[in-house]
């Protein structure tokens, strides 16, 4: 049964210019000129060069524009309706842009963090190299078919993914192909032999004795690299070296010569393969800060300030289409209106650039004078602890649009280039009630790893007690979770002879 009803909706709508911004503030340096190649080849209104037009001049175009819009409208009154409405509605775009929300604490991450990598020339893959190194050998095809079966099931690293019996089972049930341990183990072997030496190997322990073997000349810190790897390999991996030394009757200087034969293999072969296809990757910083006279003088890359226009035939189009006011039947209004959609798409675009070029320097100088004593030093202990909120707060933005623009931009300053993301670290406080940033934490805990002796690594209760004794009251869990952070293996494993 049908029913009338009243009722009331809250809804939250963002216009096309706010999407287009939100948008282009996720796009690095790097990236910001293949979308505006986009851009001016889906709207040929737009193009690139230096703005010849007045702003006023432009604006008196578009009245004239309005008034013929509306003289067109009376002639073709019922002709159909034309939706003018500006406005969208959030929910046809919340799927596609994935707004978050966003949290006012410490975690400076979020639902739409976007990892982007430089592109980089394609390289043929392990397995197209290792087709190429059996195509030199003289097997027979069913010798060639199940080789390249074992080398299809080799991954990037260079390793064998599979068991013998499954590649035994794959074949019977793929290619109609039976065959045994035996023939199989011949044939891995084979593989095995290919360029880079260990590729093939099942395990570390495998891969890395494929490379001793290979090893010449065979000299006594070799051999005893290989007896290590065949009779000790947990022990080594382990780092109990008083076993090790125990077992062969090395002396110190043996056990250490050997062990630095096994540091200068590959653990992962395959990725020789790999990087020897790679062009060289670059991060082009979006900001660029430098010194002048004492001070801090910050400039925005030129990738991110793009000369763009509106193209001068689509300009005296228009004029003259507005010009014409009521001499318009139905299909000079539909150019009309295609005219107007793409003379707006572009001025929105240029206006969403500068809006962009905007919100990121004033946010990156709010960074910059929040940072202002650490970009003047690069002494990471002058860094003060900073969240999204406190930049949100002193530029009167949103926390997410602080997010978009420090989740994916660049700063090069006289100390290198980093991550404007690794700027923001949660708060500590001192013995002495002083709030620090964790970031100047995590630089003492490592410079004390840096600094003590390799022979008799510290654990994390004695740096507990370092940090203890320089005025940072932390847990042993608390530094073992920021060695984690650091990628600082623990104690045992930082053992060197």
């Amino acid at each position: 049964m049908l029913k009338q009803r009243l009722q009331q909706k809250l809804l939250q709508k963002l216009s096309p210019q706010q999407i287009q911004l939100m948008k282009l503030l996720q796009v690095p340096a790097l990236l910001l000129d293949q979308r505006i190649k986009q851009e001016i080849e889906e709207n040929p209104a737009l193009e690139e060069g230096e703005d010849y037009q007045d702003e006023m001049e432009m604006q008196e175009e578009g009245d004239d524009y309005d008034s013929a819009m509306e003289t067109g409208s009376d002639q073709e009154e019922g002709d159909g309706e034309k939706n003018n409405d500006d406005e969208f509605d959030i929910e046809d775009y919340i799927d596609d842009d994935d707004i978050p929300e966003y949290r006012l604490s410490a975690n400076n991450t979020s639902s739409d963090d976007e990892v982007r990598e430089v592109p980089h020339v394609s390289a043929a893959s392990p397995q197209e190299a290792l087709l190429t190194q059996l195509g030199l050998r003289n097997l027979s095809d069913r010798g060639y078919l199940i080789a390249s079966h074992i080398i299809g099931n080799i991954d990037e690293s260079g390793y064998l993914q599979r068991d013998i019996h499954s590649l035994i089972d794959d074949l019977a049930f793929n290619q109609n192909l039976k065959t045994d341990f035996s023939e199989i183990m011949d044939l891995l072997r084979l593989v095995q032999e290919f360029d880079p030496p260990g590729v093939g190997a099942r395990d570390l322990r495998e891969c890395l004795l494929l490379q001793m073997r290979r090893k010449t000349p065979v000299t006594e810190p070799v051999e005893n690299a290989r007896l290590i790897l065949e009779k000790n390999f947990n022990d080594f991996t382990k780092k109990h070296f008083d076993k090790i030394k125990k077992k062969h009757a090395f002396s110190d200087k043996e056990l250490k010569e050997a062990i630095d034969e096994i540091l200068k293999l590959n653990p992962k072969p395959g990725n020789t393969l790999q990087d020897s296809g790679k062009g060289a990757q670059y991060v082009i910083p979006d900001f660029i800060i430098t010194h002048n006279d004492g001070d801090l003088e910050l400039t925005l890359n030129s990738h991110n300030a793009p000369d763009l226009r509106i193209n001068h035939t689509y300009s005296e189009m228009f004029r003259a289409m507005a010009e014409s006011k009521g001499k318009t039947d139905k299909r000079q209004k539909e150019a009309l209106s295609f005219v107007k959609q793409k003379l707006d798409s572009a001025k929105w675009f240029i206006d969403a650039i500068r809006q962009r070029q905007n919100t990121l320097m004033v946010t990156m100088q709010a960074i910059m004078e929040f940072q202002r004593e650490y970009f003047l030093t690069g002494d990471e202990t002058k860094l003060r602890p900073m969240i999204l909120k406190d930049i949100a707060d002193m530029v009167q933005l949103d926390i997410s649009t602080i997010s978009r623009v420090a989740n994916s931009k660049y700063v090069q300053t006289p100390f290198g280039t980093f991550l404007l993301k690794e700027f923001f670290s949660e708060s500590l406080q001192t013995d002495k009630g002083e709030e620090v940033s964790t970031r100047e934490v995590k630089k003492i805990l490592r410079d004390c790893i840096e600094s003590e002796k390799k022979d008799k690594p510290l654990t994390d209760d004695e740096l507990a007690g370092i940090l203890k004794k320089k005025g940072y009251n932390i847990a042993r869990r608390t530094v073992a979770k920021y060695r984690e952070q650091l990628d600082i293996p623990v104690a045992r494993l930082r053992k060197e002879l």
